[in-house]
């Protein structure tokens, strides 16, 4: 029988409001690494402030991905699970502000499913739901990845995102000016994601999903939008089909000027047709091993249809 492995030690982080669990000694192909579990977000700031090359982990949805396949191996964790300032959400006049560590399980709450419509559907498309109790809406930015199933939703509303670090102190950034690239945001050295700010709904809202199966499954293709009847204006914005979620005003304003606000219908079938061409052709896929570009183009095309036909069908 082999000898029991050494129990994991913990101790302090240097300011001492920090613990830290020190990786018991390699066994095989199995290296640990410190980890730093703070309990306050002032502490997890703290901590990424003392040495700014810790892994945030926020969910680990991601990165354990990365991680079991090799493609990423950290020198040390800082993780987010403990830091309840980082969880739940709260109505701000006309604004719902949604904590980072909110995870998708808790995005799927009913009150909060009717003031976001269309984050509470993305949310459902994701993963399992050991995943959905797991991922959070904060590391689904952070991670930036262009088929991110929250990031369209984010983009199509023009969400601001709530930022924090020990140096710098707290400032709010457009969604669109943080997630910058595939799997690159605009983050300083030290700083947190905390909070993300969006409109509560002020008419009707969609999220639709292709993938190469009906469940648990990496987007091909997403599509979000949103209808604001108060302002007479429709966001949207696809996910896969880019570096990053593309939304293009132009399309969006041919659109808005040719709906029947007064009516609250579509005024001739063409619209939806020739916003789906348009989407369409806004679009930038490439070539990969889910699918080829000109399926994703197809599958934009259909998609930004389908969500403007039952978001108008619905208004």
């Amino acid at each position: 029988m082999a000898p029991p492995r050494p129990a994991r030690r913990r101790g302090r982080s240097p300011t001492g409001n920090t613990e830290v669990v020190h990786p018991s000694p390699p066994s095989g192909n199995l290296v640990g690494v410190p980890t730093l579990l703070p309990r306050s977000l002032d502490g997890a700031l703290g901590a990424l402030a003392d040495d700014p090359a810790l892994t945030v982990l926020a969910g680990g949805t991601d990165l354990m991905v990365d991680v079991n396949y090799g493609r990423r191996r950290p020198a040390g964790v800082l993780s987010l699970r403990r830091v309840g300032e980082l969880r739940g959400w709260r109505v701000d006049r006309h604004e719902v502000v949604i904590g980072a560590g909110t995870t998708y399980t808790d995005l799927l709450d009913p009150g909060l499913a009717r003031l976001v419509p269309a984050l509470a559907a993305a949310s459902r498309t994701v993963g399992s739901p050991q995943i959905r109790n797991t991922g959070t809406l904060g590391g689904n930015l952070g991670t930036a990845s262009p088929a991110g199933d929250t990031l369209p939703v984010l983009f199509a509303l023009g969400a601001q995102v709530e930022l924090a670090s020990a140096a710098g102190g707290a400032r709010t950034v457009p969604v669109a000016e943080l997630v910058i690239g595939p799997k690159l945001t605009s983050l300083a050295p030290g700083e947190l994601v905390t909070a993300v700010r969006v409109p509560v709904a002020a008419g009707p809202q969609e999220f639709l999903k292709v993938g190469v199966r009906n469940a648990m499954v990496i987007a091909i293709v997403s599509c979000a939008l949103a209808v604001d009847r108060e302002r007479r204006t429709v966001g949207c914005a696809l996910g896969a089909v880019g570096p990053v979620p593309v939304r293009d005003p132009a399309v969006e304003d041919w659109v808005t000027a040719r709906l029947d606000w007064d009516g609250g219908r579509l005024s001739h079938q063409s619209v939806a047709e020739g916003f789906g061409r348009r989407m369409a052709a806004a679009s930038r896929p490439i070539d990969d091993h889910r699918a080829p570009a000109a399926y994703r183009r197809h599958a934009v095309e259909v998609l930004a249809r389908r969500a403007l036909e039952r978001a108008w069908g619905s208004s």
